[in-house]
């Protein structure tokens, strides 16, 4: 979406995270024709105007949302920045002909912006390379809100529930635990103001829905991974999934004796590799 509309949404622009709540809460909600209406604008003229309203009418549904990783010691203004970011890639994919309202949809890219934030400032090694890995990581975090350090017997149970082995919630409990995380969150100006129904949200972690959303965002990743790694050379690729995809990681030396260049080389074509593939996904993501 174009710059422009980045501009209303950063918090150098409002002055602070007191000021960017103020002013989401005091936009006008919209009634469906309103929406429907703008997003046809966007749609047909691409009117940026229609985009900037649309934006800024959902931004409390950014903040409920972040506010919901509080959990992760991140700043509160930052996951809104990212969950904004998110949401202005749904305000630009909206299809407006298809019968449902925004918030319906942008909530999967507000929640991905957030999901990948959380990820990339998490100092835990390969923790999104698989679909259950990922899945550990945002569902441990809730099961340890209640249960503090988890115990063998509850691995047992996690492991069951989320359909890894005990001995990945073990490693990954103690990662959560090890890491130094604030639970100290942004003061809150308005939370004696009662909350708009709308954002009142059931748990859905259980609902289908929920299921379809992590189905199509790990699907939504993993295309956009194959694309990077087809972008990349034959022996670039193989290092990278030798490296870091394979289940068994496979080391500089091996590799070197495969190509018949030294451990060294290897390392410099990983790390190439590596940056290549960065910037692709960082270029289709922008």
């Amino acid at each position: 979406m174009s710059t422009a509309l980045t501009i209303p949404l950063s918090l150098q622009a409002v002055g602070n995270l007191n000021q960017l709540v103020r002013a989401a809460h005091q936009a006008p909600y919209l009634t469906a024709d309103e929406e429907h209406a703008l997003a046809l604008r966007l749609h047909q003229h691409n009117d940026l105007e229609a985009a900037r309203q649309l934006v800024t009418s959902h931004l409390r549904h950014v903040i409920h949302v972040a506010r919901g990783y509080n959990g992760y010691g991140l700043p509160l203004a930052d996951l809104i920045q990212e969950g904004a970011i998110g949401l202005m890639k749904a305000v630009r994919r909206f299809d407006p002909n298809r019968g449902v309202r925004l918030v319906s949809f942008a909530v999967h890219w507000i929640r991905a912006e957030i999901h990948e934030y959380v990820l990339r400032n998490w100092s835990i090694v390969k923790i999104a390379t698989t679909k259950a890995q990922r899945k550990l990581f945002f569902n441990l975090r809730q099961h340890k809100q209640r249960l503090g350090r988890v115990s063998e017997a509850q691995a047992q149970e996690i492991a069951h529930e989320l359909n890894v082995l005990p001995q990945d919630v073990l490693d990954m409990d103690a990662r959560l635990t090890d890491r130094p995380v604030s639970f100290d969150a942004e003061p809150d100006t308005d939370s004696s103001s009662p909350q708009a129904p709308a954002l009142t949200v059931a748990d859905q972690r259980l609902e289908p829905s929920q299921a379809l959303e992590e189905e199509q965002w790990n699907a939504h990743q993993l295309r956009r991974l194959r694309q990077g790694l087809a972008g990349l050379d034959a022996r670039s690729r193989d290092i990278l999934e030798q490296r870091w995809l394979a289940e068994e990681k496979t080391g500089l030396k091996e590799l070197g004796e495969k190509y018949g260049i030294s451990a060294e080389r290897i390392r410099q074509l990983e790390s190439q590799a590596l940056g290549r593939l960065t910037r692709t996904l960082q270029a289709d993501a922008a």
